[in-house]
């Protein structure tokens, strides 16, 4: 996926200046998607470049003028296009996995502490997510539309992350039994 797919959902979804969008971007897209500021300004500037969206220019007192984009009818017709198209199965890359299988070559006390530090990570991340269902997603069974797909993806994120916790407490459980790892308080 180009960072442009990712900025034409955010953007189809609520209007808003680059500023604005880099905010939300952390906020909701970026747990699944990353990208910087500066990123996120320079794909603005290529789609707007494209005609793929709409400008238009916010006077702001005692600050520089603020540009506030939006999809326009040809940016819809990229989204629809890109949604259409087949994409393949993303391979997951994981640093840990491959440290894990060379972990007789290794310091395993090290690494288990690195396995407890991914664990608690995503354990946080879990926590976020499942905080962000229960306040922004209350009655599921009921909701349509946009609403729906965003909950769906954030239930994919508590699915993968749920998954990688367990995982991680699966290896440090099997590498060392006899030891209890520090968990997320």
């Amino acid at each position: 996926m180009a960072l442009e797919h990712a900025l034409l959902v955010s953007l189809s979804e609520r209007a808003g200046s680059g500023y604005e969008l880099a905010r939300r971007f952390d906020k909701s897209i970026g747990y699944f998607w990353s990208a910087t500021h500066q990123q996120i300004y320079r794909v603005l500037k290529r789609m707007d470049e494209a005609g793929w969206l709409d400008r238009e220019t916010v006077t702001q007192d005692g600050k520089p003028d603020k540009k506030v984009y939006s999809v326009n009818a040809e940016g819809r017709a990229e989204l629809s296009r890109w949604i259409a198209e087949p994409t393949e199965s993303d391979i997951p890359r994981s640093d840990l996995g491959v440290k894990i299988r060379a972990a007789v070559h290794g310091d395993l006390d090290a690494l288990l502490t690195e396995v407890a530090h991914h664990r608690d990570q995503h354990a946080r991340r879990l926590e976020v997510f499942r905080l962000i269902e229960k306040n922004d997603f209350p009655v599921p069974d009921q909701l349509t539309g946009t609403a729906l797909h965003q909950y769906l993806v954030l239930r994919g994120g508590i699915r993968v992350e749920s998954g990688f916790v367990d995982w991680c407490t699966e290896i440090l459980h099997t590498l060392r039994p006899d030891a209890t790892a520090p968990h997320p308080e």
